[in-house]
């Protein structure tokens, strides 16, 4: 059996006291997934959030400056336009820098309201039960069966082109589709949680509900919250983007998904101005996969089972062609050789027997 390591305290120096556990900030530290897919997910979030806040302020040019009035011919990238220009002679790169702001501005938005309907939805119909959980719940798989993309295209075509070139509209109108699946996914976590111990002892001592949702259940919620809202985000920059590719969304300002539709409607695929689409299209693409780096952090907060497994496979090395198997089993010293303790029914465990075969 191994012996714990004996260290001296940081006060009691040489006094040989083992040290009991770890600060409640290292404990706290724990908890939190540092992979390299948070690391790498947080790193192109936080590019793109520079980008977005000091990105028109930077670019060379203005979003509408045009290099040449009498030129259609659009520039491949070159030293003076770094990712060239549109048919009318637009600096593509000054249009990526200006218009990262309204396409996350819309994705944020969306995220938020949609979070805030389904905890307001979701959490009220999981604790309150009866009539008003069947009510909502039916209101839920309403939204959930309609095709978000075809009831958006009804809602924002009537408007006028001002309304459409609004970002805070256009977010509150894809948060209205946004909400059902976390609505859903908080609902049946009340259900889990509104029979716990604390929550009884709060009903018991008078606590109303409003408080007992606020105070009890929604912190016991909150790494799935973070999952939902990162979900509807991505939900919301895809969306926009199919809005604005359709032509739904007005093109007066500058955005990616506005310059993926001039780039389609002027046919830039088939005239190979690849320069013209591939930035915003690349914009658009690192975003999602930055934001699904981060959800798939939280997802080991939320699973135990993926929190276990990644703490299991810490010291394991992986060789090609071989599982590796977790030795459990005490070894010993037979006849000259290291063998394991044979498993059930006299059998050797599965390291022992790929050790051994690999020996001889």
């Amino acid at each position: 059996m191994a012996t714990p390591t004996v260290t001296s305290g940081p006060g009691t120096p040489g006094t040989g006291e083992p040290v009991v556990g770890k600060p409640a900030r290292a404990r706290r530290g724990s908890r939190i997934p540092l992979t390299p897919k948070v690391v790498v997910g947080a790193a192109i979030l936080f590019v793109f959030a520079l980008i977005a806040v000091f990105g028109p302020m930077i670019a060379p040019h203005s979003a509408d400056w045009q290099a040449n009035a009498t030129s259609s011919t659009p520039l491949p990238p070159s030293g003076k336009f770094l990712l060239g220009t549109d048919q009318q002679q637009h600096d593509i790169f000054s249009q990526v820098l200006a218009g990262g702001r309204d396409t996350l501005l819309i994705a944020f938005v969306a995220g938020l309201v949609a979070t805030c309907l389904s905890v307001l939805i979701g959490v009220t119909a999981g604790y309150v039960g009866g009539w008003v959980d069947e009510a909502l719940s039916i209101l839920s798989n309403i939204f959930l069966a309609l095709p978000g993309l075809l009831i958006l295209m009804v809602v924002m075509t009537p408007l006028p082109p001002a309304d459409t070139d609004n970002p805070l509209l256009i977010g509150l109108v894809i948060a209205l589709t946004a909400w059902a699946w976390g609505a859903r996914v908080l609902r049946a976590q009340t259900l889990a949680l509104r029979n716990q111990d604390y929550v009884e002892s709060a009903r018991v001592i008078g606590e109303r509900k409003p408080r007992i949702i606020v105070f009890e259940i929604l912190p016991n919620l909150l790494p799935i919250l973070a999952s939902s809202f990162i979900f509807t985000v991505i939900y919301g920059i895809g969306t926009y983007v199919s809005l604005s590719w359709l032509g739904v969304i007005s093109p007066a300002t500058s955005t990616w998904g506005t310059m993926l539709n001039t780039a389609q409607q002027d046919s830039a695929i088939l005239g190979g101005y690849w320069w013209w689409y591939a930035p915003p299209a690349a914009c658009v693409a690192l975003v999602g996969i930055a934001l699904a780096l981060l959800n798939f952090g939280i997802d080991e907060i939320i699973n135990p089972r993926l929190r276990s497994a990644r703490d299991n496979r810490k010291g394991v090395k992986y060789v090609l062609g071989l599982t590796p198997v977790l030795r459990t089993a005490d070894r010993t010293r037979v006849g000259g050789t290291h063998r394991a303790a044979p498993g059930p029914a006299g059998l050797p465990t599965p390291v022992a027997a790929a050790s051994e075969g690999k020996s001889k």
